[in-house]
């Protein structure tokens, strides 16, 4: 077909109407958005996230909505063929041309295409989206079943979220706001059809004993009728150009292009990051790749303890420093990528080199995995289905099967996704509903479909992707218990947090690779304060109890800070102490796992960032302010480190060095007892060799050698540089009678805009954590002072020319009714 106009595409982003479909509600709304967004711009709705709004707005969710848009097409337009382009649709929607129905949907994962031209006038047009009630969607599917299929009425109190594909975690989840949001979550546009569209472009590398690589790079073409068009293939400075016929629907081509000396790509503290620019071209479409080019595999070889699960990154294997990755915002128009940026940005910042994009959320936009092949962050990419059981009909494995075709087509070149997981937690959810326990039979091969449809489309669509049927699980068509079962697979290890354990507990197993654990903390006083009012900030406060979705979390927040520590003396003090013990729980986990390796490669705790401002497990609060946990992630994830390690019978206590690194090192110990009054002195040193991708003992002392009522300090060298340092109690924080640490801190303003800080101690601080009343970023936090100490911090402001007020906690001061002269900045 030859063109009759210039015009190849019609953005239709932009400013929207926004009504209830009986036409009530009327307001403008912004696409790419949320209605929820939209209707709390124009104050229809209350901010949702304030008190306790959330009752207020759940209504939303139970209407139709109608999103509405004009646009103009010319006469010259109507010779040529035209289709919408509908990246994301959230979730059973219609759309209209002009009164003419041209799509229905059904996943919210999917991309729909819809051929228009017939649609089409002259002059003004009108683009009708329809979106109906997931609630009322959810409730009628569930009631076509041939047998009932049960979700998780904990995670979710709005029902049947599981009969749609739509993020899990919108139906409300043990950390989520349960709003059911809808909307069009990305740019929709009208687009021309010429001889064919350019559906996917694919990459596969084949990596050469000399070093060299074929990276094989395909198109898939679309066209209405048979015809003849020139592909041009891109890669860097190189251009081909290939003439080639296409026949009505697809036609996929591929070029080889040979690097015979290629930049690999590492994951972040192993090497760099070089991408490489790959194009397809058309006369009238631009579809771009970027490539990193590099080698991975999932080694899962048996062995004495059972099989191992480890990453092989260049031939290298690869220690999985990281956490869970949830939806940056439980309203998709808040997202940024400046935001996304930040969060991801600050994972690094911790010596992160993993994220695990869990299954209850979105495949993310194209733009945040560029950010993780960027920043060196290796991607486990779970399919997203979450903790309830799913339909097993052939219409629905059929819709599934297409969402998975085109989520791993459209995702695959990323050369951070490096493990593609079939489901987060759906075999252990046989065992949580009282249908399926009596009938596990049929929800297990009701399980089976899914997981076997999911696979087969993932080996089809990027064929030698690293696949991993679930997780947790101990291997390939292994229905067993993967949560305690540590000889094999992957484990999510929870008995500290749901069961109550102790963290000394985490020391009981020894995991082939964590991929969930956790520990729950307040979210920082400045993040309360969006949400609740001064009245309100008391731990048991409906607001303050209502910003807590796990059942029983505010209770277990204190029950295990009446095991470890003094009950602290007021609210500000509670929150500050929830975070250092989140810290040390999940601390005592990675230190002793680490100190495993090889036997343990991969801890990825639960969880990196907040949907909304929320008591939660996560380091990050919603907004991406450093909780103290964090500050605490950056020392214990370092690539060098040492811990302080008690033996299983707390006779001696050993110092692990880990060494994530490629050279070997060697780490110089120096150690203290320390007083309560915080005077130290010498207690052991020693220097040690610690070989590449190690984890040795440097050194093991009697437990007894700590006198009662003074604390063992440490701090460590490395040959490459890195340095750390900690401290080990011998019993529990509330054992300690601390005095008034005698913090002082002295702030300078800097020209750049940044403050720095001097904090210093006349006795022993603990768990010094200082805050500011503005966002922005410290240096360091979370530390600890001995007598005569200081320590240099600097805090750089998000928004330049501000004047913050400077305020710190420690451990005494949080929990001592003894006045210390101030705890603000003078």
């Amino acid at each position: 077909m030859t063109a009759r106009t210039d015009i190849t595409t019609i953005d239709l982003s932009g400013t929207w109407r926004l009504s209830a479909a009986d036409g009530s509600h009327a307001v403008a709304m912004c696409v790419p958005g949320d209605v929820h967004s939209a209707l709390a711009a124009a104050a229809v709705i209350p901010e949702p996230y304030a008190g306790r709004n959330e009752r207020d707005v759940q209504w939303v969710a139970e209407k139709d909505w109608a999103i509405e848009r004009t646009f103009e097409v010319s006469p010259e337009m109507l010779e040529d063929s035209w289709y919408l382009d509908i990246a994301s649709i959230d979730t059973v929607a219609t759309v209209y041309v002009n009164g003419i129905l041209v799509q229905d949907t059904d996943n919210c994962f999917l991309r729909y295409r819809p051929d228009v031209t017939e649609a089409l006038h002259a002059g003004e047009n009108t683009l009708r989206v329809l979106i109906h009630s997931s609630i009322a969607a959810g409730a009628a599917r569930q009631a076509e079943l041939p047998f009932f299929v049960p979700w998780h009425e904990f995670n979710s109190p709005i029902p049947n979220g599981n009969m749609l594909r739509k993020p899990q975690c919108h139906f409300g989840w043990d950390w989520n706001i349960a709003l059911a949001p809808l909307g069009i979550y990305e740019g929709i546009a009208l687009r021309r059809l010429d001889v064919a569209r350019i559906e996917h472009v694919t990459t596969r590398q084949f990596h050469h004993a000399d070093g060299a690589v074929d990276l094989y790079v395909t198109a898939i073409l679309h066209a209405d009728e048979p015809g003849v068009m020139p592909v041009y293939f891109c890669l860097e400075d190189e251009r081909v150009r290939l003439d080639i016929g296409v026949k009505a629907g697809e036609t996929a081509i591929t070029h080889m292009f040979r690097i015979d000396s290629p930049k690999l790509w590492w994951p972040s503290g192993s090497g760099g990051q070089p991408l490489m620019h790959v194009r397809v071209e058309t006369t009238t479409e631009r579809v771009i790749r970027r490539v990193g080019l590099r080698q991975v595999e999932l080694l899962t070889d048996a062995d004495e303890a059972g099989s191992r699960f480890a990453l092989r990154v260049n031939g290298r294997e690869i220690f999985c420093r990281g956490a869970n990755w949830i939806p940056a915002d439980a309203l998709a128009s808040r997202v940024t990528r400046d935001g996304v940026r930040d969060l991801l940005q600050s994972a690094v910042d911790a010596n992160m080199n993993m994220i695990r994009v869990w299954g209850g959320g979105f495949y993310e936009p194209d733009w945040f995995y560029d950010l993780c092949d960027e920043l060196g962050l290796m991607v486990w990419q779970d399919f997203m289905f979450a903790c309830n059981l799913y339909p097993s009909t052939q219409a629905f494995l059929d819709n599934v099967a297409a969402e998975v075709d085109y989520q791993v087509r459209r995702l695959s070149s990323h050369p951070s996704i490096v493990l593609w997981c079939g489901d987060n937690e759906l075999v252990g959810a046989l065992t949580w509903f009282d249908i399926s326990r009596q009938n596990r039979d049929r929800y297990l091969v009701s399980y089976d479909r899914l997981n076997r449809t999911i696979e087969l489309a993932t080996r089809k669509a990027a064929p030698g992707a690293i696949w991993w049927p679930s997780s947790p699980a101990s291997g390939y068509l292994d229905f067993g218990d993967a949560w305690h079962a540590d000889g094999s697979g992957d484990m999510h290890y929870w008995s500290v947090w749901h069961e109550n354990k102790s963290f000394d507990n985490y020391r009981s197993v020894r995991p082939r690779f964590c991929s969930e654990f956790g520990f729950q903390s307040y979210t920082s006083m400045p993040v309360m304060r969006t949400f609740a009012a001064s009245k309100d900030l008391n731990i048991s406060s409906p607001v303050i109890e209502w910003h807590q979705k796990n059942a029983g979390g505010n209770e277990r927040i204190a029950g295990t800070m009446f095991r470890y520590f003094r009950f602290p003396k007021d609210f500000a003090s509670f929150v500050y102490l929830s975070q250092v013990q989140q810290g040390l729980a999940i601390r005592t986990a990675v230190e002793y796992w680490r100190s495993l390796k090889p036997h343990c490669m991969g801890t990825l705790y639960w969880q990196l960032n907040d949907t909304w401002p929320v008591a939660s497990w996560s380091s990050l609060d919603h907004g991406g302010r450093w909780k103290a946990m964090h500050y605490m992630v950056r020392r214990f994830f370092q690539p060098v480190t040492v811990a302080a390690i008690p033996s299983a019978d707390g006779e001696t206590i050993g110092f692990s060095m880990v060494n994530d690194t490629a050279e070997q090192v060697t780490v110089n110990l120096q150690s203290w007892l320390v007083t309560l009054a915080g005077e130290k002195r010498p207690f052991r040193a020693t220097e040690g060799v610690c070989g590449p991708d190690r984890a040795e003992v440097l050194l093991s002392v009697p437990a007894s050698d700590i006198p009662e009522g003074e604390l063992l300090f440490w701090t460590f060298e490395a040959s490459n540089g890195m340095a750390g340092e900690g401290h080990h109690v011998a019993t529990t924080y509330k054992t300690l009678d601390l005095m008034p640490s005698g913090i002082g801190i002295e702030v300078a303003a800097r020209p750049d805009g940044a403050f720095d800080i001097l904090v210093t101690a006349e006795r022993l601080a603990l768990h010094v954590m200082l805050e500011a009343d503005v966002e922005g970023r410290w240096s360091d936090n979370a530390f600890d002072l001995t007598a005569g100490q200081a320590r240099r911090l600097v805090f750089r402001p998000n928004e330049p020319g501000l004047e913050p007020r400077f305020t710190w906690l420690d451990l005494f001061s949080c929990q001592s009714a003894e006045e210390e002269p101030s705890n603000e900045a003078q």
